[in-house]
């Protein structure tokens, strides 16, 4: 990623991104992330290849750890948290929508999060599931892998996702990283 100086980190190109040490947090990103500059990363994040982060995104490993896994979309306005005693782990090739909250759960491999969706402490949804846009789903709901999860509270529809169901939106994320990597510049 390149030098890092009080929490504001400058890439090899000279994006300035907004990632910050809080005390003995550091955020962990990998070389080959996309972090929008009107993002933030805060502590405890750990960033796999690929990942993007969106503009007024918002990962705040202040108490807990934030996993994202490689290829994963973090769209603009979504917020992820974490607690003292839950962790947000999101695996790879995941689509988290805009304005979506996640905070000490689990998303495995392959899901998709809908905009403005709510994701709380103890839930799992489990690979290839949809959380549709405005759903909640509950603490400690269970979303079975491939089933989507509608509405508030989420009501789950078992096997209703058809495997890689999201790979071209992530496959769209991981070239418009790259895209934004190379072309992206401020006009001011």
């Amino acid at each position: 990623m390149g030098a890092s100086n009080w929490g504001i980190s400058i890439d090899l190109r000279g994006t300035i991104m907004a990632v910050y040490a809080l005390g003995e947090r550091i955020p962990c990103i990998h070389p080959d992330a996309f972090v929008h500059p009107d993002a933030v990363v805060i502590g405890a994040v750990n960033l796999g290849a690929e990942a993007t982060v969106w503009p007024g995104a918002v990962l705040r490993g202040d108490y807990g750890s934030i996993s994202v896994g490689a290829r994963t979309s973090i769209q603009d306005g979504a917020v992820i948290h974490a607690t003292f005693e839950l962790a947000t782990d999101i695996g790879a090739d995941c689509v988290i929508g805009h304005l979506a909250h996640l905070e000490g759960c689990v998303i495995e491999d392959g899901c998709l999060v809908g905009s403005g969706s709510i994701v709380l402490h103890l839930a799992t949804v489990r690979s290839g599931a949809l959380i549709g846009a405005g759903a909640v789903v509950s603490g400690g709901t269970d979303v079975p892998a491939r089933a989507m999860a509608l509405g508030v509270p989420a009501k789950v529809r078992a096997e209703a996702v058809q495997p890689n169901a999201f790979a071209d939106t992530v496959a769209l994320y991981v070239a418009n990283g790259h895209r934004y990597r190379a072309e992206l510049r401020r006009l001011d």
